[in-house]
């Protein structure tokens, strides 16, 4: 693999895995280089999926685009429910729940005791 071939997939990768952030509800906290990295693993994925199970030739043209758009939308959603059941997991263990008017009757608490507490 050349640097220029390098250089084409990180591009690639970098407007594919933007593309299918923006398409993705929600918030995706990813800097560019995960976007890059969304984008180049949803082309490898949606080009073997659509050359094994559609046939379609995934080398070039819009066709390329296409299914490294959709091979990283499925790699985001894939990733949400993922980190969405172990966060949920997470929460449903804690038995005491904190709102924030506790912490701002803490907060009240520790300002009226004033600075030698």
């Amino acid at each position: 693999m050349t640097i220029n071939q390098m250089i084409g997939w990180a591009v690639f990768g970098l407007v594919a895995g933007a593309i299918a952030r923006f398409l993705h509800p929600g918030r995706d906290p990813m800097n560019w280089l995960w976007t890059m990295v969304l984008g180049i693993l949803g082309a490898v994925i949606g080009g073997w999926v659509g050359t094994q199970i559609f046939g379609v030739n995934a080398s070039n043209g819009l066709m390329s685009w296409v299914l490294a758009v959709v091979g990283a939308l499925v790699l985001l959603f894939a990733y949400n429910m993922i980190t969405g059941r172990r966060a949920a997991l997470a929460n449903s263990s804690t038995t005491t729940t904190s709102t924030s008017d506790d912490y701002k009757k803490a907060v009240f608490d520790d300002l009226s005791r004033g600075p030698n507490g």
